[in-house]
């Protein structure tokens, strides 16, 4: 019977002892693998998405408020801006800036946000069709891999649009033209996958006599919505009327000298508009999470060595009991280090049980997160990713069982043979 062997059955042997360490350890190691996995996949998903964009500009407000909204849809935009006002950042001879991405925003159709924007985008995220068309059209929409899988969306489909983020068929545009799908997009693992695709002037159609642009064709049924005729090649923003509304410019600059650094200030002092820089506004979101996750983890590790004092205290406690089994085991020809080694290995057992309990329940709970973080944010997060910074708890697991079982382990093998068994 080998000494592995030997040390799971003595903790079997104490099973209210062995359930309150195992707990507890599971307890501490579990909430810090959740931990990790919430910071990692939250900076994975933040990160992927930042797109290299410079600058975003859109209406006063919440600077992250807007970032947030416009470049990860978790909240709701900051409002509008019009074309007069961003005419000279379309511009394709500024100085400054390389590209421009106009996003429309405000829709959606059950739960997913429809954005109004031009292809460029799907470069910027290195995005590419799974099968269709892109968008040329208005009316025309490009689905999110996310949203066709979750809705089931097949090419030509056609549906309506509901004003807000939420699902209510009482917000729907009853009386606007239907969007039809021309394309779906590959899993790309960024926001695209989440989003529905169009041009920013269809939006202005649904909101503009609902949507609906009569044709003067004498031909045309008038009495049929669905073949009302509209205006279905898109201008180029630039030459739009400058009343028209979007909601935000994305912008890439060609350089980072000391104008394109000073835009921002620009903007915000001497315009209606506010800018924000991405990179800047993620951090500041990530320094406000850290104070809370920052507790937790701490709360964390003195549960683990909470239960590394319960490992010692359990294992010290029962050598009292032991003491005539073991002086046995040093009679029949155990020597002292296989004694130590024997109590040095039921502190290692319960550190590993504890530490595949708590990695078992941190991941089985991620993935419950991740489908509440699927269903309100639509963002996706799963409990299928396996960390190397875990590897590196399971190491301090171990150390702890070991450094918890040290003592003990050694009075053990200390124990007086002839003492003990005389006492017997």
């Amino acid at each position: 019977m080998n000494l592995a062997w030997i040390s799971w059955k003595n903790i079997r042997d104490k099973p209210l002892s062995a359930t309150l360490s195992l707990s507890l350890f599971a307890l501490g190691v579990g909430l810090i693998s959740l931990l990790l996995q919430l910071e990692r996949q939250l900076q994975d998903n933040f990160e992927k998405n930042l797109a290299k964009v410079d600058l975003v500009i859109g209406a006063k407000g919440s600077p992250l408020q807007m970032i947030l909204s416009s470049m990860y849809h978790v909240d709701a935009p900051t409002g509008n801006i019009s074309i007069g006002e961003i005419r000279p950042f379309l511009n394709p001879q500024h100085p400054l800036i390389d590209e421009v991405i106009p996003l429309s925003l405000g829709d959606s159709y059950r739960g997913y946000r429809i954005v109004g924007t031009i292809t460029d985008i799907l470069d910027w995220y290195n995005a590419e069709l799974d099968r269709g068309d892109l968008w040329k059209l208005n009316f025309e929409v490009v689905a999110g891999a996310a949203v066709a899988r979750s809705l089931g969306l097949k090419l030509e489909d056609r549906f309506k649009s509901s004003h807000g983020f939420m699902d209510d068929d009482d917000m729907e545009h009853e009386d606007a033209m239907d969007f039809v799908v021309k394309g779906i997009l590959k899993p790309s693992g960024t926001v695209l996958d989440q989003l529905i695709l169009t041009t920013p002037q269809s939006f202005w159609l649904v909101h503009d006599h609902d949507g609906m642009v009569v044709h003067a064709d004498e031909d045309h049924d008038h009495s049929d919505p669905n073949h009302i005729h509209i205006d279905e090649s898109p201008k180029p923003l630039l030459e739009e009327d400058g009343d028209s509304e979007i909601t935000n410019l994305l912008i890439k600059f060609k350089g980072r000298n000391f104008q394109a650094l000073n835009m921002q200030r620009s903007i915000n002092e001497n315009t209606d508009m506010q800018a924000a820089t991405p990179a800047i506004e993620i951090n500041r979101l990530f320094s406000m999470m850290d104070t809370g996750e920052r507790a937790l983890r701490i709360l964390a590790i003195v549960i683990v060595l909470v239960s590394g004092m319960s490992i010692f205290i359990s294992l010290f406690s029962s050598l009292r009991e032991r003491r005539y089994e073991l002086a046995l085991m040093r009679v029949m020809g155990a020597g002292r280090r296989k004694i130590f080694s024997l109590i040095v290995l039921e502190g290692l057992i319960l550190a590993f049980a504890g530490y595949v309990i708590g990695t078992v329940l941190s991941h089985v709970g991620m993935e419950i997160i991740g489908g509440m973080m699927q269903e309100n944010y639509r963002y996706q997060f799963n409990g299928r990713t396996f960390l190397q910074s875990e590897l590196w708890l399971l190491a301090a697991s171990l150390i702890i069982g070991f450094i918890a079982a040290v003592l003990p382990a050694y009075s053990a093998s200390k124990t007086d043979i002839s003492d003990t068994l005389a006492e017997s």
